[in-house]
């Protein structure tokens, strides 16, 4: 196991290095390293003076260097600017040239400074993924019992009155996307023009005091589209099980129909759905840029959105390491967690 766990270590940084080489690339492109001089020096800048402002600065320089510089493995960019002031990519508010840093980068915990909210990348991460931490954690607690009960109860019998029933909530669940169930949500549960405005809070103040009114509608819009797919990866499982032949012994034992379910169906039944349950992590940092946009909780989605639309390229690349750890972590958890679950699984 110790083994296993350290290839898939090694495989995930591998896999992180691809994945924000690739980010880093995209988001260093020339229009947008155009459009970042232009709004941090001046709009009507010619293009002689976008390249100079560009050169003075390290962005032209190969990308392999900017991304090494980004990573804290090749040393710091330092220039001039137009007044002949010294500037670089270590050279921080209120550090001098000669007391910078050689090196600064990611793994010298220097994430860069964000131009739209001036302040440094780290601490906007950290707090705005505290933010969407507590609203992803509260759409699992409603989501996961939620979806496993009502898969359960479907596969138990299938093709009964209950299994179709519920099987028709799970798929129309589904099939409906988060921007249209968090519209009608709000539309009809948080709007005075309908007569149902049951929930008056708004989601804006449940970032710093969340409660039932202005918190459950952001929770339950993120939740439906996960309980209908879990829900339905849990029918699936349950069902097959129940088919399986050491069901039909115990039934032909004698055991009784509860004990079948709770003693030797669940836990066999649990295996495919607990994968499923680990990817939703990344999928809800995906589906927390739509939900907080919607309803204005300004989490790590939409801090993502902000950092996109204002080309922020060092919050955006911030923002992109966090996804990738977020991604190859619940990955090797899963993997770990399957192994356990699934006792005829062997690692060689």
């Amino acid at each position: 196991m110790a083994m296993f766990i350290l290839r898939r270590i090694g495989v995930m940084l591998l896999t992180a290095l691809c994945l924000t080489f690739v980010v880093f690339v995209l988001t260093n492109l020339e229009p947008n390293l155009e459009k970042l001089a232009k709004t941090q020096g001046n709009v009507r800048m010619t293009d002689e003076q976008v390249e100079s402002w560009l050169d003075r600065r390290g962005y032209s320089d190969p990308v392999l260097i900017k991304y090494g510089r980004w990573l804290g493995v090749v040393p710091g960019f330092v220039g001039e600017d137009s007044a002949g002031r010294a500037v670089g990519s270590c050279i921080g508010e209120g550090v001098e040239a000669t007391n910078a840093p050689r090196f600064c980068g990611v793994l010298q915990a220097d994430w860069g400074y964000s131009t739209v909210f001036r302040d440094s990348v780290w601490n906007i991460v950290t707090t705005r993924l505290a933010l969407t931490g507590k609203l992803m954690f509260w759409v699992m607690v409603l989501m996961v019992p939620a979806a496993l009960i009502i898969g359960v109860l479907s596969g138990m019998r299938e093709g009964s009155k209950l299994d179709r029933s519920l099987s028709s909530v799970s798929i129309l669940s589904t099939a409906t996307p988060e921007y249209v169930s968090g519209v009608i949500l709000i539309a009809v549960f948080a709007s005075s023009a309908v007569g149902l405005k049951w929930f008056k809070g708004t989601a804006t103040s449940a970032m710093e005091s969340a409660n039932f009114d202005n918190f459950f509608l952001p929770v339950l819009t993120i939740a439906l589209y996960g309980i209908g797919y879990i829900a339905r990866m849990t029918r699936a499982s349950m069902a097959e099980v129940m088919t399986a032949q050491y069901i039909r012994t115990a039934r032909l034992k004698g055991v009784s129909f509860p004990n079948i379910v709770m003693k030797h169906a669940l836990r066999n039944a649990l295996i495919a759905p607990f994968t499923v349950i680990m990817l939703q992590f990344p999928w809800l940092l995906n589906g927390v840029v739509i939900v907080e946009t919607l309803f204005n909780y300004k989490g790590f989605g939409w801090t993502l959105v902000q950092a996109a639309g204002n080309n922020d390229i060092e919050l955006l690349l911030g923002v992109s390491v966090v996804s990738v750890f977020v991604v190859l972590v619940t990955q090797l958890i899963s993997d770990i967690g399957y192994v356990y679950l699934n006792p005829r699984i062997r690692i060689a």
